[in-house]
């Protein structure tokens, strides 16, 4: 009897002592702060070829910060711009839909997203980010429904227009819907160069906005031209043309920029819980000022900016996710801007729109095999002054479903079909080799797309 009284006295202290542990554990449970969300940095460059980073296989080109960046994540030799020229690459980017969608879909000066047009930095606004936007935005002008303050942007520092971003020593700047003057460049002077004032001022929105979850969307315009800098440092020996210098100079420093964003996430202890996305807003640019064949910048790719061949639409891609993209890896897997804010979304947690055309690449970045991935559509679009508005047809189309591409190059021009398995650098015309094929990718892309809206230019806030 002693023995049970004993064994009934220790089950009840070992009760007692479970369901204080039980507590707690709760009470400790509640008492800890939920994992913040991770902070979210999107760097855009502007008309950088596929090939200008040494971790792509420039020569030539010093970009050190975007190189070790390449080593510390995830380089994508297949991800694709959302177009071969600016606002319908942004418009894709913003706005998860591809160039048969998109609400803007040519460069058409300050047409505008509608009030009604929700974009990635809605989402992560509603997410309970900070948002900030820093250097291009190009989808909508002072005074017009489509300024970033009204598609989910806290603040905005840089360039509205797309035409006044053709100046690195203009007379002013946007900061939000206030123009942020730049005595130093009146009358011509060169003394404020803007895309160092953009770049200090995305600094500046990361230590101030450091408490809370961010999204950076730093949108630099580097290396577009007009190519003009202020030094060819660290190219001045080089025996090269002062253009050949200029634009190596112009993307070094847009390596600088990188450098120095990702210091300051180090130094504020911010850089194990930051993604961060590098990538340029379409291929290339075929210029005789600025080097593009002395340097290779789209490497054998064939086509440059205003093509739809592969030259005119990959872009860059390097992802480093501490603690989901494995340090060094590479993937071939094709995707492109319309898969950014799905994957920004499952990132951010937050639910992504239904009707858009990306998917989450989120597996990819976690090294995960995912689905194939639907056909990948492009478009290109001129417009006209003449008659104010984009023609009902569009210039060129372009449509990628697994190893097969479809580019139809010019209005009413046979459809051309390669294999980019076989042949990335689309040499060979399958068309003819492969008629099934053809008929399959040359419906999916006609029935890529509907009508585009209206594309007025209007009012010009840029002009001195």
């Amino acid at each position: 009897m002693l023995a049970n009284r004993r064994a009934s006295e220790f089950d009840k202290l070992l009760s007692v002592m479970l369901h204080r542990r039980a507590f707690l554990s709760s009470t400790l449970a509640a008492a800890a702060p939920a994992r913040r969300p991770p902070n979210i940095v999107f760097i855009l460059l502007d008309d950088l070829g596929s090939h200008d980073f040494g971790c792509y296989g420039q020569k030539l080109i010093r970009t050190p910060n975007i190189d070790a960046l390449a080593r510390q994540g995830l380089l994508f030799s297949q991800c694709y711009a959302g177009g071969t020229v600016c606002a319908p690459s942004r418009s894709s980017l913003m706005s998860g839909l591809h160039n048969g969608h998109a609400p803007i879909r040519a460069n058409a000066g300050t047409t505008p997203l509608e009030a009604s047009d929700r974009t990635l930095a809605n989402l992560l606004h509603d997410a309970g980010y900070a948002t900030g936007g820093f250097g291009k935005w190009g989808l909508g002008d002072a005074g017009s429904g489509g300024v970033p303050s009204k598609h989910g942007f806290d603040e905005f520092f840089g360039y509205l227009h797309q035409v006044h971003a053709h100046s690195y020593f203009p007379d002013f700047l946007w900061d939000n819907e206030r123009k942020f003057p730049l005595p130093g460049n009146a009358g011509g002077a060169q003394k404020q160069y803007s895309a160092d004032l953009i770049y200090q001022r995305s600094l500046e929105f990361v230590r101030r906005r450091q408490d809370r979850p961010f999204f950076l969307y730093a949108a630099y315009t580097l290396p577009h031209g007009k190519f003009e800098i202020p030094s060819v440092a660290p190219y001045e020996k080089e025996p090269w043309t002062q253009a050949q210098k200029t634009y190596a100079a112009m993307v070094t420093r847009a390596d600088t920029y990188t450098g120095g964003i990702l210091a300051l996430l180090q130094e504020l202890k911010l850089d194990s819980n930051t993604a961060i996305f590098l990538a340029s807003d379409n291929g290339g640019y075929r210029g005789k000022d600025n080097g593009f064949d002395f340097f290779q910048s789209n490497g054998p790719l064939r086509g440059s900016k205003g093509d739809l061949y592969e030259g005119g639409i990959r872009a860059p891609m390097i992802v480093r996710y501490p603690g989901v993209t494995r340090p060094g890896a590479v993937s071939s897997a094709p995707w492109y801007f319309a898969d950014v804010l799905p994957t920004l979304a499952a990132i951010a947690g937050a639910p992504a729109p239904k009707d858009i055309d990306g998917v989450s690449v989120l597996p990819l970045l976690q090294g995960k095999s995912q689905p194939e991935h639907p056909p990948m559509y492009w478009e290109f679009n001129n417009w006209n002054q003449r008659a104010g508005r984009i023609a009902p047809q569009p210039q060129a189309q372009a449509l990628r479903h697994g190893r097969y591409k479809v580019v139809r190059p010019k209005p009413n021009a046979p459809v051309e079909l390669y294999d980019l398995q076989s042949d990335p650098n689309e040499t060979t015309d399958l068309a003819a080799q492969e008629p099934g094929v053809l008929r399959k990718l040359s419906a999916l892309m006609a029935s890529s797309r509907t009508p585009p809206r209206p594309h007025d230019q209007g009012k010009m806030e840029f002009v001195r």
